[in-house]
């Protein structure tokens, strides 16, 4: 009788299966909160498309990138930015692969598709400066928000002076307007970053972070409803696809080689950072030196580099939620 209670004391109550599956679903989606956000987002886009097109109009996709950088700025603490010069030569590394690696690489994967607008607006990514949801989604995966915030400052001073130029020695001729994208990028960066800065330097309150957390998710998640809003699939965008899915994967190994010896936090902006290009300011340089249909492909990526960093935010988070409690007794 003994060895019989033991076995049913060991055993123990079992659960039924729904109740497991229902408890690691649960796990899951609070893990990855943001992926399932954006991923019903991509999907509302794809099948309501008509309706959100007429919703974003020609600046509904400016307007929510300046509030997720307003909103991500008011998250950052003003100390963090005089740290920033201790990690100045991974941040130059990052600006000088920026406008000479990327570039080079977006050129590289265009090949893979066959001459014409699509090739053409593939070159563009690599033009782009650091994705202005990087700072977001470096923020959610409990990255240095500061470092990500000064890469993109720096990464976007690069377009605007190098964009043209660069274009004209991959294609031999551009008619980039630097004008015009240093205008569009004053306004939906340069402004609200400093506008949310000032805002957090006020003395810190619970209630407001979390508040510009949550409008910056939901920020990304309209961004990908606006931009698969936009995209119109077809067999023509397999290629294209995976021209974008080879030129994301070779960015996020630069992002990677680019942290090493720094810590994990820095490390982490850095790989956002460079994984992660602006698709709209790629569209807006594939428009104006293309043609409208040169931008197409940019919905793609755009949805491909939001999906890829709501992910990597979500592992990352969780990675660094497991090692922190090791690292304290350290």
């Amino acid at each position: 009788m003994s060895r019989n209670t033991s076995t049913s004391c060991r055993d123990g109550p079992s659960l039924p299966a729904g109740v497991l599956l229902m408890g690691a679903v649960r796990d899951l989606v609070g893990r990855y909160v943001e992926l399932v956000v954006v991923a019903a987002a991509a999907v509302l886009g794809l099948t309501v498309q008509a309706p959100l097109v007429r919703v974003a109009g020609d600046t509904g996709i400016d307007v929510l990138l300046a509030v997720l950088v307003f909103a991500t700025a008011v998250t950052i603490r003003p100390a963090a930015l005089w740290q920033l010069p201790t990690v100045w030569r991974n941040m130059l590394a990052a600006l000088v692969a920026g406008v000479s690696i990327l570039p080079l690489l977006s050129w590289m994967v265009s090949r893979l598709v066959a001459a014409g607008s699509l090739r053409d607006g593939i070159m563009t990514v690599g033009l782009a400066p650091c994705e202005i949801a990087s700072v977001a989604t470096t923020s959610m995966a409990a990255g240095d928000a500061a470092v990500s915030a000064g890469s993109l400052i720096g990464s976007t001073a690069a377009t605007i002076a190098l964009a043209g130029p660069l274009l004209t020695l991959e294609t031999g001729h551009s008619s980039v307007h630097q004008g015009q994208v240093a205008l569009n990028l004053t306004l939906v960066v340069v402004l609200p970053l400093v506008a949310g800065l000032l805002v957090g330097k006020a003395p810190p309150v619970r209630s407001r972070t979390s508040i510009a957390d949550t409008v910056a998710t939901l920020s990304v998640a309209g961004l990908v409803a606006f931009i698969a809003a936009h995209v119109h699939l077809s067999i023509r965008y397999l290629a294209v696809a995976a021209a974008l899915v080879v030129f994301l994967a070779g960015s996020v190994g630069l992002g990677e080689l680019l942290g090493r010896g720094t810590d994990r936090a820095s490390g982490t902006a850095f790989l956002l950072t460079t994984s992660m290009r602006d698709f709209a300011i790629a569209a807006a340089i594939a428009a104006q030196a293309f043609g409208p249909a040169a931008a197409a492909p940019l919905g793609i990526y755009g949805i491909l580099v939001l999906v890829w960093g709501t992910a990597a935010a979500g592992y990352l988070r969780s990675r660094s939620a497991r090692r922190t409690p090791g690292a304290g007794r350290r």
